[in-house]
């Protein structure tokens, strides 16, 4: 063998590994997004809890206004599905688009409820709702922070994909941006 085809094959050889360890950190970017999406998933649950427990409660005072209760309750509908479709495939941009569309209604029906309540206030009285609502701050709080590093991971993988020569060995193999929340 001559010195060119050893060091054609020493290139070739860097090359190999160099395109095997870039696809294994998109994988593993990937994975990250998946893992990130867990605490997401664990905080909506929550949160839906919580919600339909203060929508129970406040059912009997908005009985002359069940389309705000209803729009609520078809909002946490809405998200659940959403976050059924994003736990499916965390990576997915059609997924957390719609699981941020379907956040961004529940918090519209959240806040036009939340609006009705003080004509009602002599009705709330005795509903404990001073404490659904603070359980409902802290969950709120909880998944703001799962959502950003939910995002963080998101964003670390979709910058290594836009990465030059990285960028090669994701659109060979089919590497798609992920989604943010």
């Amino acid at each position: 063998m001559t010195d060119t085809q050893i060091a054609a094959l020493v290139g070739c050889a860097v090359l190999v590994f160099w395109a095997v360890g870039a696809y294994n950190r998109l994988i593993a970017l990937r994975d990250a997004i998946a893992k990130a999406f867990v605490p997401v998933d664990a905080q909506v649950q929550h949160r839906h809890q919580l919600l339909m427990q203060w929508a129970q409660g406040l059912h009997a005072v908005l009985d002359q206004a069940p389309a705000l209760y209803e729009a609520v309750l078809m909002a946490c509908a809405q998200l659940q599905s959403a976050c059924d479709g994003l736990r499916a495939r965390p990576s997915t941009v059609s997924a957390a688009t719609s699981l941020r569309l379907a956040e961004e209604a529940l918090v519209a029906a959240r806040q036009q409820l939340q609006a009705e309540l003080p004509a009602r206030q002599q009705r709330l009285s005795g509903l404990e709702l001073e404490v659904h609502s603070e359980q409902l701050a802290a969950a709120d709080n909880t998944l703001a922070f799962a959502r950003s590093q939910f995002n963080a991971a998101t964003q670390a993988y979709n910058e290594a994909i836009r990465q030059f020569p990285t960028g090669l060995v994701a659109s060979a193999f089919g590497f798609q941006p992920a989604g943010t929340l």
